[in-house]
């Protein structure tokens, strides 16, 4: 389990965390998979109870990433800001969060896949992926680069938390 677990943070972090990071990470979930009652026995501070959607070990994985690799919000426009503050001054993008103010939800989303996606090609771009179940906010999702996309989604079922390419899961959504 740590080693999947290890290799999947390695993915979806696309090179924003450390490996001392990735392996704490690892473990404490794989710890929190194996044992969730001993774990939260052994971490009083943990605010996690029987109520949360998803198990303690996932919680503690999406918990742990940083806000350069987890994005949150309840708008595309949102998730974008954090995108491109994540990426720091030094990054242009040919769209600005705002433009996408007043797009629908499938077209903001579009714009942004289609920026992502042209940046650092030699690793294929950057997909936007689903991941897990939100929590407090609409979205959620990771940047994964696109070679690694295939891998992440196995990795994913692995350990038993959900992934999907967000672009195409919003347009299953809206079609349905």
């Amino acid at each position: 389990m740590k080693t999947t677990l290890v290799e999947l943070i390695s993915k979806i972090s696309s090179g924003c965390m450390g490996e001392d990071e990735i392996v704490k990470i690892a473990d404490e979930a794989a710890q929190a998979y194996a044992d969730p009652e001993g774990f939260l026995a052994n971490n009083p501070d943990i605010n996690y109870d029987e109520t949360f959607p998803i198990p303690l070990g996932e919680w503690v994985v999406i918990g742990s990433l940083p806000e350069t690799v987890l994005f949150q919000a309840d708008t595309y426009m949102d998730v974008f800001a954090q995108i491109v503050a994540s990426f720091g001054p030094g990054v242009a993008f040919n769209i600005k969060p705002k433009q996408l103010a007043k797009t629908e939800p499938l077209t903001a989303l579009n714009r942004i896949q289609i920026q992502m996606g042209s940046m650092n090609p030699e690793n294929g771009g950057y997909v936007l992926m689903n991941l897990s179940q939100p929590l407090d906010d609409e979205i959620q999702v990771v940047l994964v680069y696109g070679n690694d996309v295939q891998r992440v989604l196995q990795l994913c079922a692995e350990v038993g938390i959900k992934a999907e390419p967000s672009l195409e899961a919003l347009k299953v959504a809206v079609h349905v």
